[in-house]
């Protein structure tokens, strides 16, 4: 298996266009050969505090207003050669739109499972 995750940091001003590219790139990865699972994530809550994790308390909901929306995407693939085979096409059809909604080009973390799956 490989894997992509992806930190995007978008403007709060462009949320609900983001959230409906994010769909729309997602159904776009998924109707791909090689690709097993597409999530992304919006960030909605965080710890108290390591005290409230020990303990078992639910994570708190965030509720202020940000100069920032976090949002994370988890792609897991075949291999690295699936990978590099939709990066192309993807960049050419969503990366101007993408480029819109962001403060800051994602952070990328690519790599493989060290974990084998049951």
């Amino acid at each position: 298996m490989f894997y992509e995750v992806c930190i995007y940091e978008a403007k709060p001003t462009k949320e609900s266009e983001i959230e409906e590219l994010m769909k729309e790139v997602a159904e776009f990865y998924r109707a791909q050969e090689g690709v097993i699972e597409v999530n992304y994530i919006k960030r909605t809550h965080r710890q108290k505090d390591f005290e409230a994790v020990k303990n078992g308390e639910l994570p708190v909901r965030l509720t202020r207003v940000t100069d920032k929306i976090t949002y994370v995407l988890y792609w897991k693939l075949k291999d690295a050669q699936s990978h590099a085979n939709l990066c192309k096409p993807a960049l050419e059809r969503f990366y101007k739109r993408w480029t819109h909604c962001l403060l800051t080009m994602p952070k990328i973390i690519l790599g493989e499972s060290v974990v084998e799956e049951q």
